[in-house]
């Protein structure tokens, strides 16, 4: 019989000689045990039960295998709440977030006396980008986009979870909104936007979908596409956000010049000093 202290220090060490990160342990555990970190602090001189150690060694020998701990939980924190992922989306990240909250300071600049807001967040995976708006701004009426099944599938039980009310179409970028000659205050995306011969973590490259990580040769495909046709979906008064590429600031700048011409925009830092967020203000 173990205490949950000796446990733990156990499967620790086995990470730790392994080259892997020992804190692990404990982020499995959290969610397995369905406890706080307090709450784990107190229990531990307390016997693990033998069918709990069974499950932890389970989680433990996939993230030895590479798989993700967002996946082994099913899981993953945005903007506070917790949604469900799986190896159909592609896991949030906190760039993201800091996207969102941008969002949100732009709109209560240039929407403050809008009653409604029609927002679209194209590519959306597991939804975290419309639902986070739609949660976070009660004039918002949000549609999301993707064209994966799949990844929408996701999305849509994120959607009742978090008892948002996102509305969900499936299909190839803009294709499906124009076809419903859609119009929209805000257009959001976060494409995929890695240049496919660049090197990328193990952990990412052989878990996440494909799909939602590379942009074709330089990174800028889905940017291109996007920027083409997206004027036909945008009201007369419009905002753009996208998520970038860290090194793309300049590429994306000439991309911006040649489809807005009349158009301000700008390029925004994260947290960490890296252009991260691209906004394009139409009349605004």
């Amino acid at each position: 019989m173990r205490t949950y202290r000796e446990v733990i220090r156990s499967f620790e060490n086995s990470l730790a000689e392994n080259d892997q990160n020992s804190n692990v342990v404990k982020v499995l555990l959290y969610h397995l045990v369905e406890i706080e970190p307090h709450e784990l602090y107190m229990k531990m001189n307390e016997v693990m039960e033998e069918q709990l150690i069974q499950q932890l060694q389970l989680k433990i020998d996939l993230y030895l295998q590479g798989v993700p701990v967002q996946y082994i939980n099913g899981v993953e924190t945005f903007f506070a709440r917790e949604f469900i992922v799986n190896q159909d989306v592609l896991i949030p990240r906190y760039e993201t977030e800091e996207l969102v909250e941008q969002i949100l300071y732009r709109i209560d600049d240039y929407f403050q006396d809008e009653e409604i807001i029609d927002v679209v967040d194209v590519g959306t995976g597991c939804g975290a980008i419309a639902i986070s708006l739609d949660l976070e701004e009660k004039r918002t009426k949000v549609f999301a986009t993707d064209i994966s099944s799949q990844a929408l599938e996701i999305a849509k039980q994120n959607n009742k979870e978090l008892q948002a009310n996102v509305s969900f179409i499936q299909g190839d970028m803009l294709e499906p909104l124009i076809e419903k000659n859609m119009k929209f205050d805000i257009f959001v995306s976060n494409p995929p936007y890695i240049p496919k011969q660049q090197e990328i973590q193990n952990v990412v490259k052989d878990n996440e979908p494909h799909i939602a990580l590379f942009g074709g040769e330089d990174g800028l495909y889905f940017y291109r596409k996007i920027f083409k046709d997206v004027s036909k979906l945008l009201k007369d008064k419009a905002l753009l956000a996208f998520e970038i590429g860290y090194d793309q600031k300049e590429d994306l700048e000439n991309e911006v010049r040649k489809h807005f011409i009349d158009d301000d925009f700008e390029i925004i830092k994260d947290m960490n000093g890296k252009d991260r967020m691209l906004f394009i203000y139409r009349n605004i």
